[in-house]
This record gives structure tokens, sequence and C-alpha cells, in this order.
């Protein structure tokens, strides 16, 4: 399986759906929920100066950040006969605690990177359950609804398909000195989120692993965390 690569735009993607869906059509840098067809108008966010190695992107107001999560360009074919609801994607905010960021953000990357071969159209679907869930910030939840993806199946994700695969999602909390230090309304996280496509029949294709930096902000310190911005590097 070919290194995922990433582009970044206020309607970006992630690392993992290039390789899913670029397929030997794309241009520029690839990034995640973008698929590797369509027009390349996404830029790296910059960092602010850090003593560590972790380039954290600059804070930006919520529903404002650069980049968005997996699945922001799909396939636009039609959907699968099933369920609509991938396997394993039954992690919902209500289950964790709201008040712990770390929860929280392991919470919204496990939907955000949980996809079903047998349910889903493409990856796109899975920031749309994240959206629906209530993971993410009402301006970012809104953004990927409004997103009309460009991109056409891969031959990665046709691989999955053909498994009947979903993904198992490992994130692992990877953070250094670099990261900002967190207010009352706004916390950053940095993740490496493995993702594992298991099909039928013991079938395993290759893990894709992504590093991944997360904004979660809220408007009070009484109210629940939520994802606000997530960037691939």
């Amino acid at each position: 399986m070919t290194s995922p690569r990433t582009r970044i735009s206020a309607v970006a993607a992630t690392v993992l759906t290039l390789g899913l869906l670029a397929g030997g059509c794309g241009s520029g840098d690839g990034g995640g929920g973008g698929g590797g067809g369509g027009e390349d108008v996404r830029t790296a966010p910059s960092a602010p100066p850090a003593t560590g190695t972790g380039p954290y992107p600059t804070p930006t107001p919520t529903g404002t950040a650069s980049a968005a999560p997996p699945g922001t360009d799909a396939p636009t074919r039609p959907r699968p006969s099933g369920t609509g609801e991938a396997r394993g994607s039954t992690v919902r905010p209500e289950d964790v605690d709201p008040a712990d960021a770390d929860k929280v953000g392991e919470g919204a990357l496990t939907a955000l990177w949980t996809y079903d071969t047998a349910a889903d159209s493409g990856p796109h679907d899975a920031g749309l359950r994240a959206a629906d869930a209530g993971w993410l910030t009402e301006a970012y939840a809104d953004r990927l609804r409004a997103h009309q993806p460009q991109s056409v199946p891969g031959a990665q994700w046709q691989e999955w398909a053909e498994h009947g695969a979903r993904t198992a999602v490992v994130p692992e909390k990877t953070e250094d000195a670099a990261k900002p230090p967190d207010s009352e309304t706004e916390a950053w996280r940095q993740w490496t989120v493995t993702a594992t496509p298991e099909g039928r029949e013991g079938w395993k294709g290759e893990p894709v692993v992504s590093a991944v930096y997360v904004q979660l902000t809220r408007a009070t310190a009484d109210e629940p965390w939520r994802v606000a911005d997530v960037t691939v590097r």
C-alpha cells in the first residue's frame, strides 16, 4: 500500500482517504478525505514557534480552521446495500466524559476513521456519521455536510470493498512540547491514528497510519468539548 500524502484546505480531508480514493488520478499533494481527483486548492496551515518537534497548527476561531477530517472527498456513487451504519462505529459522545478533551478527541477520531465498505459508499460517510453523532462543533459539522465530493473510487477502496472490509481504528496520543497550553475553551491534541482494514474470512489489509492534530473547543468551561478541526500531516 502506498504511503498517503496530505492536502489541507477549508474543507480538506485526511491522508487515509487519498490512499483509498486517489487510485492514480490526482494532482498536487494528497489528503485524507480529499481524493486524488479534482482541484488542488489546499495549503498547509502555519505553526507557532515551539521548542518541541510537533508542528501544531496556529489556533484559529471555532469553525474557521483550515482542515477537515477524513471522508470529505468521497466517490459519488450509490450506497451499497446495507444499513448505512458502519460496523464497529458504536461509540457516541454520551459514552465518554464530555469534560475530558482526550476522551472526546479519541472518540471523534475513531468515528471519523471507521469505514465499512459493506455499508458506506465511500469515506465521506464516516465524516457524516461523526457530524450526526455530535462529536463536532456545529460549524465543523455543517462544513462536512455541505461539502460536495468530487473524487471517484480508487483501487484501494475497491480492494477493501471486495473483501467487505471495515477499519479497526486505534488512536494513540503522541504529544510533545510543541502543544499549545489548554485554556478553558480551547484544547489541542496530537494523535497517531492507525486504521487497519479487516474483511471476511480473516482477510486483513496493510494498516494506514496518520499523524493527526485535533482542535477542540467549547463556549464555556461548563459545556462539553467538541472537535472544531482536524489536521493531518
